[in-house]
């Protein structure tokens, strides 16, 4: 993915709607099932909801993006409390339980209880959370297929051993006049050796979230000096032969060699200059210095303020493709020299002019279809594109199918030479599955082999399509010849490219086959991209955004949150905030930091955010030093994190107007709070403090009672806004304090932030800072 671009700092200003959920995963084909697909779920998901029944959803939209998921995942009906959709994965946990069932029922088939061995029934599962409409970041439970409720199943499986598996839940946004739905994940937490490496698991889930096995995913920082790689997958090492020490730190022009062509290279680098997604082809060396066509497509990635911090790149292997395109290019010269040659014998002039234009109109044809079909990363518009190419060159109607693995339709697209818009609509309608086995759609899906119908007769007809509404409606669209192939890309069959003759004055001949079949080869390629594009792009957007909460909306607070990437490291990090309304109607607040600064930081920090709020929310009016200390108990019996700070406090609401607000605060080695009075004052709120999370699981922490004037304003921060080269913290937490003091009266908490941070932030390290403002009840 070569790049020309300077780096350059960038403020990201968190987004009202960061707060979407982290999933792992892997992808879809079929005959790949290790390839990554997790970037689809939720957007797969959500887009299905709108408008259908869960059971619709489940049947129709879901199987398509989970089916061979190798975790396991779950579709519950929130209204109903049951479980509607299993994925293979899932099956194999549970049996083949029928659905809808009681998500208890669906746990005691599958032999899951909590870390102590009661049954999940018994206590607020995770499960049970998730039913209820509430999000589970993450809790782990046990696998005992021997206790299964089923006797035949846990006869079966007595002597296989328990297995830990990591639970994650988040409900899936619905109108209110539809069934709320929610989504669970089950990730396996063991190791081969019934072991739980937490670095060997770290690995997993930053592998599981981007990797797809047959295309290289990269990812460059634009803000540090030539735009170098700050992460490869193993596919960029498998097709490149460079390992990930030697690409990361890089431009990744490395690649490129004494061939490559000057043109491509200056395109890529002005869209890169211009911010703009690019696609293209290069001819690039791998390690030991074998070249090889390389499609790349490149996507910059922007924080909530809108500034570029990153670019997304995902290149394939397309030597295969292009040596085809030569060897065609190479077909073409045969045929202008058997031109040529026929020229000279008058007898064949006209034979030899008439072959030699067709095959030239078909290279054209084949030539307009790549550029044209590869000028775009919607599928929608891909599929409109190949039925403009096929009317009225190819055929006088087109319809397009796409399908997933099970074959159920998942998209068309058609058109007609006299428009026909009312009439191919009501032939999109009917159902493929309804067709009997004569049907040449039927048969090119299950065989992945073209199917001619040079003359359609009655019979044929009759065949082919009983229904009397689709022999009407072929009737008005007319049907004299019929010509399907097949749409096969990377092995794996999406659909049927369906050609048609209106009338007998055109008819389909065995040479129209591979002009179709070739066409529908280009047009599979560009689909199967076009899917992979969309995967990987969803899961970096998905990465991105989850690390970045919403803050809620609580009567009286006013909250404001502000995150800053360090520019020395991919825009992710160890720092974090969270802001709760707890049960109780009590506020609870929390900020740390993570020691590291990459993607493993950033998965530590999810997890361990994961379990403060777990914890906070079930402890009611728990000591915030006693809920401390059981996330420290829970991060070092899990191995979540290495070592982190933390602060955490509880606010209760005043007994009457005009009184104070009450605050229990907690310490784990973080920089104290700061409270801004109405007057502007700033009051430092130390006196407390306690050893780092994951340093001693005995550890006793205390707590601190501050109250809180109406009006007042409490800000949180992580200690890379108060660490600067040749000062000690003392001087930094100064500093801030005065940025806060200088700052207007009448400043709102988002504006206090802005102060904190300062107009010339040091960006050495990640930035975290949480302001509330405590008003005055009435």
């Amino acid at each position: 993915m070569p790049s020309d671009r300077p780096g350059g700092p960038s403020v990201g200003q968190v987004p009202p709607e960061a707060d979407a959920a982290l999933v792992d995963g892997v992808p879809v084909d079929a005959d790949r099932p290790e390839r990554t697909r997790q970037a689809s779920i939720v957007d797969a998901a959500e887009a299905a909801v709108s408008g259908t029944q869960s059971q619709h959803l489940a049947q129709a939209a879901l199987p398509g993006v989970l089916a061979d998921v190798p975790v396991a995942v779950l579709v519950i009906d929130q209204a109903a409390g049951t479980v509607t959709y299993a994925n293979t994965a899932a099956r194999e946990l549970a049996g083949n339980v029928g659905l809808p069932v009681p998500v208890d029922a669906w746990g005691a088939a599958a032999g899951l209880t909590d870390l102590g061995g009661s049954p999940l029934a018994s206590s607020a599962s995770p499960l049970s959370l998730v039913a209820a409409g509430r999000p589970v970041a993450g809790e782990a439970v046990r696998l005992s297929p021997r206790r299964s409720s089923d006797a035949d199943r846990a006869n079966a499986r007595v002597d296989e051993p328990d297995q830990v598996l990591w639970v994650t839940g988040f409900p899936l946004s619905a109108d209110a006049s539809d069934q709320r739905l929610s989504l669970v994940v089950f990730l396996k937490l063991d190791d081969a050796d019934g072991t739980i490496d937490p670095e060997a698991q770290l690995q997993a889930l930053r592998e599981r979230a981007v990797v797809a096995t047959d295309i290289a995913f990269t990812i460059t920082d634009p803000r540090q000096d030539d735009d170098p790689l700050v992460w490869v997958n193993p596919s960029f090492t498998r097709i490149s032969g460079y390992s990930y020490e030697e690409s990361v730190g890089r431009n990744c022009r490395f690649l490129q060699g004494p061939a490559t062509e000057q043109k491509a290279i200056d395109d890529l680098r002005q869209a890169l200059r211009d911010e703009q997604p690019v696609t293209t082809t290069l001819l690039n060396y791998r390690k030991d210095g074998t070249a090889f066509w390389n499609q790349v497509s490149i996507s910059p990635v922007f924080d909530g303020a809108g500034t570029l911090v990153s670019f997304v790149g995902v290149q394939t292997d397309v030597t295969e493709r292009v040596r085809v395109e030569d060897d065609r290019q190479a077909a073409f010269a045969a045929e202008q020299a058997a031109r040529r040659d026929a020229e000279e014998a008058h007898a064949a002039a006209d034979a030899a002019r008439v072959e030699a234009e067709r095959a030239q109109s078909r290279l054209a044809l084949m030539a307009e279809a790549t550029s044209t079909l590869s000028a775009t990363l919607d599928m929608d518009d891909l599929l409109e594109r190949l039925a403009s190419l096929c009317v009225p060159l190819l055929a006088d109607w087109v319809f397009v199918t796409l399908v997933d693995e099970h074959g159920a339709v998942t998209g068309t697209s058609s058109a007609h030479r006299r428009g026909m818009t009312e009439e191919l609509r009501r032939f999109a309608a009917l159902r493929i599955a309804d067709l009997p086995d004569a049907a040449p759609i039927r048969r090119v899906l299950r065989s992945s082999e073209p199917v001619l119908v040079p003359e359609i007769t009655d019979e044929i007809l009759l065949a082919a399509a009983p229904d009397p509404a689709l022999r009407a409606v072929m009737a008005e669209l007319g049907t004299s010849s019929q010509l399907t192939v097949p749409l096969v890309a990377r092995r794996r069959t999406l659909g049927a490219l369906t050609l048609v003759a209106e009338t007998q004055t055109r008819r389909f001949s065995p040479e129209d086959v591979d002009l179709a079949r070739d066409l529908s080869r280009r047009a599979a390629m560009a689909m199967d991209n076009v899917r992979l594009y969309q995967q990987e792009h969803t899961v970096a957007e998905t990465l991105q955004r989850s690390l970045l909460p919403e803050l809620p909306d609580i009567p009286g607070v006013d909250a404001a949150a502000h995150y800053l990437a360090a520019s020395s490291s991919a825009d992710v990090g160890g720092d974090f905030y969270d802001l709760l309304h707890l049960p109780d109607g009590s506020v609870g607040l929390a900020v740390g930091d993570v020691v590291g600064h990459d993607v493993a930081a950033a998965a530590a920090m999810g997890h361990l955010r994961g379990l403060l709020r777990a914890c906070a929310w079930d402890a009611g009016e728990g000591d915030p030093g006693e809920i401390l200390g059981r996330v420290d108990r829970l991060v070092q019996g899990l191995h979540v994190a290495p070592m982190a700070t933390m602060i955490y406090g509880r606010v209760q609401r005043p007994s009457a107007p005009g009184e104070p607000w009450h605050l229990q605060l907690a310490n784990a080695g973080h920089p104290p709070l700061l409270l801004r009075h109405v007057d502007g004052t700033v009051e430092m709120l130390d006196g407390i403090t306690g050893m780092l999370i994951g340093v001693d699981v005995t550890h006793r922490r205390e707590s601190r009672a501050v109250s809180i004037p109406p009006g007042a304003t409490l800000v949180a921060y992580t200690d890379g806004l108060i660490e600067r080269p040749g000062e000690d913290l003392d001087q930094g937490i100064a500093s801030l304090v005065q940025r806060l003091r200088d700052a207007p009266v009448d400043d709102d908490p988002a504006a206090l932030c802005l102060h904190a941070v300062g107009a010339d932030p040091d960006r050495r390290d990640d930035v975290a800072v949480l302001a509330l403002r405590f008003g005055q009840l009435h």
